[in-house]
C-alpha cells in the first residue's frame, strides 16, 4: 500500500487526508501543535461560519485576483458541497439572513469530533507535536523522525495566530521566488483616539457603508481601544492595507438633500447633539466619530455625514489578523497543486497565496484546495504505480 504524508492538521490538511485515505492510501498526518484544528476551533467560538449561500460567480468574485486560479477547486467543492459535508458529519445547518451558513450548534467542536472519528475509521494516523524541519523529517517528543512517503501534501497554514500553529515558518523551506510576502488580511486598524472616545470602546457602529478605493461594504464595525475592527472593516481591509483611504457613509439611507432638510428643521435652542439624534437618528457612537474626524465641523454637515474620512495608523500586527495574504505562489504549482520543482509534493489551504473576506470564504477555500490537492496527490501516486 502506498503511503501519503500530510503536514498540517487544519481543515485543508484533514480534508486532503480524507481524500487520500478514500483513494486507498495509508495516511499519516503530522501536526506541530499538541492538538489538531486549533484555529478552526477558535474561529468557531463566535459562531462557525461554514460558507456563504450565493450564486457561484458572486461567491467566486470574493477571491479577487486569485478567483481564476481557485475556480476549478471551488467548482469541484463549493458552498453546496460544504453544506453536504457538514451534514454528512451529523451537523444540521441553516442559512442566516445575510446568506452565511452555520451549523445549528454554532460550534466547531462537534463537527471536528465527528470528522476525526471518520478519519480514524479510515485508518488515518495523526501525529501531534511533530514539527516539520524539511523533507520528510520531524522534530518530535520521541526525537528526530524521518518518514518515506510516496506522496506529500503540505497544509501548513498562513502567518497569523502563531500560537494556534499558523506562524509561516514553513516558508523557509522554499526559494524566496516561490513565496509572495506575507501581509495581514481581515484585520483591524490602529487609531490613536482622542480621550473623548474612551466611553465608546467596545461599541458597534451599525448600518454604515465603508468605502476604500473601489471596494465598499454595508455593515458594521466595532470601536475598540486599539482602533477599528469587525466585519465591515475586514471586508475593506485589503484595499486599506494597499493604500486606499477609508471613508464612512454614516447615513446610507439618506441623501444629502434629505439630510440638509432635516437639519434645517432644527429649533433655535436645540443643541447639535439633540438635532443629530432626533432629526437624523445618529446614535452617540456615530456622533463621536463625526466629532473625532470632522472637527471643526463645517456649516454644511451633509457631505461629511455621507463621506466621513477616517484617519488611522495602518493595520494592526499581522499575528492579530484573522488571515494572511501572500504565501506559496500559484505560479510555483501545476494545475493539480503539485510543486513544479518537487514531484509528488502538493500544497493547499492558507499557505497558498490567496485571500478572501470573512463570511465563509476562508473555510470554503481551505476545504476546496485541500480536497483538490488530496485527490490529485492520490491520482499522481496511482499514475506512477
Amino acid at each position: 500500500m502506498s503511503h501519503a504524508l500530510v503536514i498540517g492538521a487544519g481543515p485543508a490538511g484533514l480534508v486532503a487526508a480524507e481524500a487520500l485515505a478514500r483513494a486507498g492510501l495509508s495516511v499519516t498526518v503530522a501536526e506541530a501543535k499538541p492538538s489538531v484544528g486549533r484555529k478552526f476551533l477558535m474561529a468557531g467560538k463566535s459562531g462557525l461560519n461554514l460558507t456563504k449561500d450565493a450564486p457561484f460567480e458572486t461567491f467566486l468574485s470574493a477571491y479577487g485576483a486569485r478567483a481564476d486560479a481557485l475556480r476549478p477547486m471551488l467548482e469541484a467543492f463549493g458552498p453546496g458541497d460544504v453544506r453536504a459535508w457538514a451534514e454528512g458529519l451529523g451537523q444540521t445547518v441553516f442559512t442566516g439572513s445575510s446568506g452565511r451558513v452555520f451549523p445549528h450548534t454554532m460550534k466547531a467542536s462537534p463537527l471536528l469530533r465527528a470528522w476525526l472519528g471518520r478519519l480514524d475509521g479510515l485508518g488515518v494516523a495523526i501525529r501531534t507535536r511533530w514539527r516539520w524541519t524539511g523533507g520528510a523529517t520531524f522534530d518530535t517528543p520521541e526525537g528526530r523522525q524521518v518518514l518515506a512517503p510516496d506522496v506529500t501534501v503540505l497544509a501548513c497554514g498562513g502567518a497569523s495566530w502563531a500560537r494556534l500553529g499558523s506562524d509561516g515558518a514553513w516558508s523557509a523551506q522554499f526559494p524566496g521566488t516561490d513565496i509572495a510576502p506575507f501581509r495581514p488580511a481581515n484585520m483591524g486598524f490602529h487609531v490613536d483616539w482622542s480621550a473623548h472616545m474612551a466611553r465608546h470602546f467596545g461599541q458597534p457602529v451599525k448600518n454604515v457603508v465603508l468605502h476604500a478605493g473601489p471596494v465598499q461594504q454595508r455593515g458594521e464595525f466595532v470601536v475598540s481601544a486599539r482602533g477599528i475592527e469587525g466585519g465591515g472593516v475586514y471586508a475593506v481591509s485589503g484595499a486599506m492595507r494597499d493604500g486606499a483611504a477609508l471613508v464612512l457613509d454614516l447615513l446610507p439611507d439618506l441623501g444629502e438633500a434629505d439630510i440638509r432638510a432635516r437639519l434645517a428643521a432644527r429649533r433655535p435652542k436645540e443643541s447639535l447633539a439633540n438635532t443629530l439624534r432626533k432629526r437624523l437618528k445618529l446614535d452617540p457612537v456615530k456622533q463621536a466619530l463625526l466629532m473625532e474626524f470632522a472637527r471643526p465641523l463645517p456649516d454644511d454637515l451633509a457631505p461629511v455625514l455621507k463621506a466621513l474620512p477616517v484617519r488611522h495608523g495602518g493595520p494592526r500586527p499581522m499575528d492579530e489578523a484573522i488571515s494572511t495574504a501572500g504565501g506559496l505562489r500559484f505560479e510555483a504549482l501545476d494545475r493539480g497543486l503539485m510543486l513544479r520543482d518537487r514531484p509528488g509534493w502538493f500544497a493547499a489551504g492558507e499557505m497558498l497565496d490567496w485571500e478572501a473576506p470573512t463570511g465563509g470564504y476562508l473555510l470554503t477555500g481551505c476545504l476546496a484546495t485541500g480536497r483538490w490537492a488530496g485527490e490529485h496527490a492520490a491520482a499522481w501516486v496511482s499514475g506512477r504505480n
